[in-house]
């Protein structure tokens, strides 16, 4: 075989096996590029399941300067950013828009009775030319001739309804004057406009006993007020101070209290005054109307 003839065959052996290789290659090569194509794309879902420590461990910068190693890198950075464009587009307009969450209304404080309790307080003693200097006592006999109505046979009556909003309660004699209580109170229940009378009149009665320096009286809100006149209980409920024993003994067990109860309950004429256009007696029980004392009892006991 001539020498040509070898040098021919080397040379299609050498090009047969460059065919081959750059055949492989260029396989590897679109193999590789497809696959960085999908794991660019796959990007997103795929740092959704990365705990969040392994991610901020890879949002790093170097220090040292990026090595370059010819026109090939530059071939394969250009073909990441590549993918990595299609898997932002993927992932931005695949990816639900987020709807649009309506602001709440701010929620209702509940009411605080301690509050009203303290607004109460606070009113006692503003007007020192009404009778002794303080709101004190007329409270509590709106709290009580309010609550003093209530019959234990049929359930009527009592502090359950505030019905001596309406006439003809609020014009009974023995309530005499106790508009001027519930004017006084109306300043606390435009303040606190979710309590209702009922309440506001009975607990006011509580501030004006422990304010006094009397004994801490349980209360609980709830009390529900009535809507109309018809509810109101009948005249005579309440006692009159003209009449005698008998007729405060009807009064008081009527409601369910016994004879040392009352006695107790008569001791609360230690705060306040008469007034001639009220009860038609005038002047305080004790030298100090303002105050919670027994003094009452000790003038019924040592004075003739």
């Amino acid at each position: 075989m001539t020498r040509e003839r070898v040098r021919e065959l080397d040379n299609n052996k050498a090009y047969a096996m460059s065919s081959t290789l750059f055949r492989a290659t260029s396989s590897r090569a679109v193999q590789t590029r497809s696959l960085l194509l999908a794991s660019a794309v796959a990007v997103p879902a795929a740092r959704a399941r990365v705990p969040p420590h392994f991610l901020n461990s890879t949002r790093a910068y170097s220090t040292e300067p990026v090595k370059s190693s010819g026109s090939s890198t530059a071939l394969w950075w250009g073909v990441g950013l590549l993918g990595a464009s299609a898997g932002y587009y993927f992932y931005s307009s695949s990816t639900p828009a987020k709807p649009v969450v309506a602001l709440k209304k701010e929620e209702k404080k509940p009411l605080d009775y301690n509050e009203v309790y303290k607004a109460i307080a606070d009113i006692l003693d503003e007007d020192s030319d009404y009778d002794d200097g303080s709101y004190g006592p007329i409270l509590i006999r709106l709290a009580w001739h309010a609550s003093g109505t209530y019959d234990k046979t049929d359930g009527t009556g009592g502090s359950n309804g505030a019905t001596m909003r309406f006439d003809p309660e609020g014009a009974h004699g023995a309530n005499a004057g106790l508009a001027h209580a519930r004017d006084v109170l109306e300043k606390i229940k435009k303040r606190f406009p979710d309590i209702s009378y009922s309440d506001l009149w009975t607990l006011a009665g509580v501030v004006a006993v422990q304010e006094a320096g009397g004994p801490t009286v349980p209360w609980r809100a709830g009390r529900v007020d009535k809507l109309s006149s018809t509810d109101c209980p009948p005249d005579g409920r309440l006692p009159d101070a003209a009449q005698g024993q008998d007729h405060i003994r009807n009064i008081f067990y009527r409601m369910g209290f016994n004879d040392q109860e009352i006695v107790a309950l008569a001791g609360a004429h230690a705060l306040g005054r008469c007034h001639t256009d009220r009860s038609g007696f005038d002047g305080p029980w004790t030298p100090s109307p303002t105050l919670f004392t027994n003094d009452y009892y000790k003038q019924l006991l040592n004075q003739k």
